[in-house]
């Protein structure tokens, strides 16, 4: 079920993880990991996807950076349009979830 609820989700977690900052691939799939307790785990073959279609839709930048002695990595970053996106899909969850948890009658511990 996790892995359905991720996949629905995947646009608005990666947009939350580089609202903050800009944050390469890995750090994003660690982000989410972290904040979600070790719920959700993103992997490459879903996250690259992921980040590529973002790129493409305008919703966030990428740019490759190059760092002495390391592997070149590409960081992220949330655009305008990005915002836009992440603030009504927040919305839209928030709906989502609270008619999750009244008509289910999920209670908060």
């Amino acid at each position: 079920m996790l892995a359905e609820v991720r996949k629905g989700s995947a646009e608005v977690l990666i947009l939350n993880a580089i609202e903050g900052r800009d944050r390469h691939g890995y750090d994003i799939a660690r982000f989410i990991e972290v904040q979600s307790g070790g719920a959700l785990e993103f992997h490459s073959a879903t996250l690259y996807p992921t980040l590529h279609k973002l790129e493409k839709k305008g919703l966030i930048v990428g740019r490759w950076v190059e760092k002495a002695g390391e592997r070149r990595r590409r960081f992220y970053k949330i655009t305008p349009a990005g915002r836009a996106t992440l603030r009504e899909q927040r919305k839209s969850w928030r709906v989502f979830v609270d008619a999750l948890t009244r008509a289910a009658r999920i209670r908060q511990i």
